[in-house]
């Protein structure tokens, strides 16, 4: 028996209920490429950026895109940006460490206990609003003008967003999951990590995108102050010591610093750990 011809569409075929794939255009593979997508974006930006700052024609104010990648390119070469990005690299991934290291530890045992639970809430409530960079006056004078200044108001700019995240995904996982872990008798840091955390991952996930960023700008904010008293640091030293000389470009070549160092990890290291985690898992759309 034949279909009538009004019902037949013409990318199914008859007696065959699959659909026949049509090949993509070359715009559509172009277009489906997210990094094609986000290239484009940072292109346009470079564009805006020359050409608003060609049109303010004041490099005191704000140097043109090839102005700053010239002195970028220049300051690379010479070995300077990148000693000083790997000094702050260096001191950031302690104070991160330590950070998640400890916020790990007190959500566990707020998930343990309510008087845990309690004890998370009320120094998030009393700590989080607190700016990580109030609190170097104080870090200078206990521990000096070394890294541990920084590295201390490092671990408080980091621990507060990735505790709260945690514990807000801690507390979303299902019923169910949480009593198929039970009958399985596991308890303690057994049912944390084969339980929960997978569970929560992905509120995981976003707080340490959230820890990530708000290291960087307590480093950057930390430096540009440590760094006036001890005369020594990283990018925010490079970008002070240039504004006090007034090389602008330079200044700006110490800003694209920091973006380019956060735009690596966060489609590298960030965006690997989501493609072999929540993705992989399902949790994501």
């Amino acid at each position: 028996m034949s279909s009538r011809p009004e019902y037949i569409r013409d990318d199914v075929q008859e007696h065959d209920f699959g659909v026949v794939n049509k090949p993509l255009t070359m715009w559509e593979r172009v277009y489906g490429s997210a990094g094609v997508r986000k290239l484009f974006i940072l292109v346009m930006l470079a564009l805006l950026w020359q050409g608003y700052a060609a049109r303010l024609n004041n490099p005191l104010i704000f140097p043109t895109f090839g102005d700053t990648m010239t002195s970028f390119l220049q300051r690379v070469v010479s070995g300077e940006l990148p000693q000083k990005a790997w000094f702050s690299v260096e001191v950031l991934l302690m104070g991160y460490g330590l950070g998640l290291v400890l916020a790990l530890v007190i959500t566990m045992i707020a998930m343990t206990s309510r008087l845990g639970d309690d004890l998370l809430e009320t120094l998030t409530a009393m700590l989080n609003p607190l700016p990580a960079i109030a609190l170097l006056p104080v870090a200078l004078i206990w521990f000096g003008l070394g890294n541990g200044s920084v590295v201390f108001v490092l671990v408080h700019a980091v621990m507060w967003p990735i505790a709260l995240a945690t514990h807000s995904g801690f507390l979303g996982v299902s019923n169910n999951l949480r009593v198929v872990g039970r009958n399985y008798g596991l308890r303690g840091f057994t049912y944390v990590r084969r339980i929960l955390i997978p569970a929560a991952f992905p509120s995981i996930l976003s707080g340490l995108k959230i820890g990530w960023a708000f290291a960087w700008r307590t480093l950057i904010a930390a430096e540009l102050v440590f760094g006036a008293t001890s005369g020594s640091g990283g990018l925010g030293w490079f970008i002070y010591e240039n504004k006090n000389v007034l090389d602008i470009p330079a200044v700006f070549a110490g800003l694209f610093t920091v973006i380019l160092i956060g735009l690596l990890v966060e489609n590298l290291f960030f965006r690997t750990i989501e493609r072999k985690t929540v993705q992989r898992w399902g949790m994501h759309s």
